[in-house]
């Protein structure tokens, strides 16, 4: 039986895409349950507005919570052109928030990880309301 925090945040995830009904394709949807207390994450979501978002998150129930063990958020536009990505791969050490992070086009900033709830959002926004970044 899977570990109730892993249900329940599976369950708001899927409500979330499905909140989305209008606005996207699912392409993907993969929960693999390694064992009752960690899962891994896949997601691939075309959305009207022309981007894919690929999700991929490896999560494990704790005493304390939730824990992510890595994660990766792309979303690149219809012409396969990168709009964001989170991650935490270690390869800007530099950066105040490291190993987390966010690519933009022609840069990657500092980012904290964020709620895949509203990389969901961002991905689904026009491209005109995309908000600003540093």
């Amino acid at each position: 039986m899977l570990h109730k925090r892993l249900a329940d945040y599976l369950s708001a995830i899927e409500s979330a895409v499905q909140r989305l009904t209008d606005e996207r394709d699912i392409e993907r949807y993969e929960e693999e349950v390694l064992t009752p207390d960690r899962v891994n994450l896949r997601l691939r979501l075309r959305f009207a507005n022309g981007r894919l978002l690929e999700v991929s998150e490896a999560l494990v129930a704790t005493a304390g919570g939730l824990q992510t063990l890595g994660y990766r958020y792309h979303c690149q536009d219809r012409q396969q052109a990168l709009v964001f990505r989170y991650d935490d791969t270690p390869h800007f050490p530099g950066l105040a928030t490291f190993p987390h992070h966010k690519h933009l086009p022609e840069q990657v900033i500092t980012a904290t990880k964020p709620a895949l709830m509203l990389v969901l959002e961002e991905a689904a926004m026009p491209a005109s309301s995309l908000p600003d970044q540093p």
